[in-house]
Formats: structure tokens, C-alpha cells, sequence
């Protein structure tokens, strides 16, 4: 692994430990040239489908974007990145599992939202007046008011 800082080719690693229930390992390094510290994130490399646009435009999965559209959702949330990985882990483990070669972004967007509505209801309502293009005060109020309505709800047995 190469250094961030220095470019340097010899690192070692100080501590490894599972993350993302177990599919991921973070690895902390210490680069030998000029001993800056630095995290990294090893995990298995596994299909996934590709996906649907809503314009019919197919293209691969990428976990970058989505990663980039989860953060924005949860800037300045108190969420640890071993939760957004962890979230990330998950969605890439539901669209395997669907055995599917390609899946509408309507799917991705829903399960996305599934996941930041579990975690943080801030991030949940950012990213769907994103996702659902909410065109004014109105629409944040209906799905705020769906979500209070779904706390005050008793757990489904």
C-alpha cells in the first residue's frame, strides 16, 4: 500500500479489525519513509448488478456516487463512519442478493432512504427531498408528519 503522504511503497500495518458486521476489515498503517499514520479499508470485490436510470440510461454500480449521495444526506449528522459503512455494506449485500443482472435506481433510491430513515431522520428527509424532488414547504411537511406518525406508531408484532 502506498503512502497518501509521501508516496513512499512500504507500509506496515499496526492494527486490523473487522467493521461493517464483519465484511470489511480496516487496517491502520504507518508508512516506514515518514512515519504518517493513515486508515485503509479492505473488503471483498463482488458483482453487483448494474443499474437502471429513470431516462433508461444503464450503467455500472458505483459505490463512490453513492457513497457521495449518503454523506451529503449525512453532513454534519452525527453518524461514525463505521455506520455509513456499514450502510453501504448493506445495500451492496441487498442488490447481490437480488440475483438480478440490473435494477431500476427507484429500487437503489428506496433503499437507501430505508437505511438513513433507520439511522437519522435528518438525513433520511435531506436525502429525499433530494430523491422525491420535493417542489415546496409543503412536501418536507408531509413526509416529516409520515415520519412523526411512524414513531408515535406501536412496533408491528
Amino acid at each position: 500500500m502506498r503512502c497518501p503522504f509521501c508516496s513512499a511503497a512500504d507500509t506496515k500495518v499496526i492494527d486490523s479489525r473487522l467493521v461493517a458486521e464483519g465484511d470489511q476489515v480496516r487496517r491502520r498503517r504507518e508508512c516506514l519513509s515518514c512515519s504518517e499514520r493513515f486508515t485503509t479499508y479492505e473488503g471483498a470485490e463482488l458483482l453487483l448488478p448494474r443499474i437502471i436510470k429513470q431516462s433508461g440510461v444503464r450503467e455500472p454500480f458505483n459505490e463512490d456516487k453513492l457513497r457521495q449521495g449518503i454523506l451529503r444526506a449525512l453532513e454534519k449528522r452525527p453518524v461514525s463512519s463505521e455506520q455509513i459503512e456499514a450502510m453501504l455494506s448493506q445495500i451492496k449485500r441487498i442488490l447481490q442478493a437480488s440475483g438480478e443482472r440490473e435494477v431500476p435506481s427507484r429500487v437503489l433510491g428506496e433503499e437507501v432512504m430505508r437505511q438513513l430513515k433507520a439511522v437519522d431522520h435528518v438525513a433520511f428527509v435531506r436525502f429525499a427531498s433530494v430523491y422525491r424532488s420535493f417542489q415546496d414547504l409543503n412536501e418536507f411537511r408531509v413526509e416529516i408528519e409520515r415520519l412523526a406518525e411512524e414513531q408515535l406508531a406501536p412496533p408491528e408484532a
